[in-house]
């Protein structure tokens, strides 16, 4: 079976309905005890799913991914607890994304008038990026298609509906530069 030029290999579904099924369920990496094993059993079982798990790579509690198939998932890089991402998303090295983000790679259409907008459908898939060494703070929301660019910092409650330079400080509803890093 093919997803989007990708072989769905009896591995990747079974690591799949694993993961769906249990180890999303399972405590949060910091939680004493069981989270350790609960945090390698989910990258045990994420780095068969995505395109790419680099190491020490972590996927949080009810972190939801689709199928997951096209993530790229960098070094020492994390998908926060309850994250909701596209399962086509490219995140670099050292990322750290706080809980309850959503990411999205569409939207709706509203272009016309004449019909009402449940039934003008989405529009095309834009791909999501974060580059190396990002701060991702809690329920941050991403419109689709932002490049996220090296060393920037995102604010807790963030409307991402831009792209900023490299090492700004980002928040806001519309997102607004704070300051930069350098």
């Amino acid at each position: 079976m093919k997803v989007r030029g990708q072989n769905l290999t009896l591995l990747k579904i079974l690591c799949l309905l694993i993961y769906y099924t249990v180890l999303r369920y399972l405590p949060s990496g910091p939680t004493p005890i069981f989270g350790k094993i609960s945090r390698f059993l989910r990258y045990q079982c994420c780095r068969h799913i995505f395109l790419y798990c680099g190491r020490n790579a972590n996927v949080e509690r009810k972190a939801f991914f689709a199928s997951g198939l096209n993530i790229e998932l960098g070094e020492n890089s994390s998908i926060g607890i309850n994250a909701v991402v596209p399962g086509d998303i490219k995140i670099g090295k050292n990322v750290m994304m706080g809980p309850d983000c959503y990411i999205f790679n569409t939207n709706h259409k509203f272009d016309r008038i004449d019909i009402p907008m449940i039934e003008q459908g989405h529009t095309s898939r834009k791909q999501n990026i974060i580059e190396d060494d990002v701060w991702i703070g809690r329920q941050v929301i991403f419109t689709p298609g932002r490049l996220v660019k090296k060393g920037s910092i995102i604010a807790a409650g963030t409307v991402l509906c831009k792209d900023f330079d490299e090492y700004s400080i980002i928040g806001g509803n519309p997102s607004r530069l704070i300051r930069k890093r350098k």
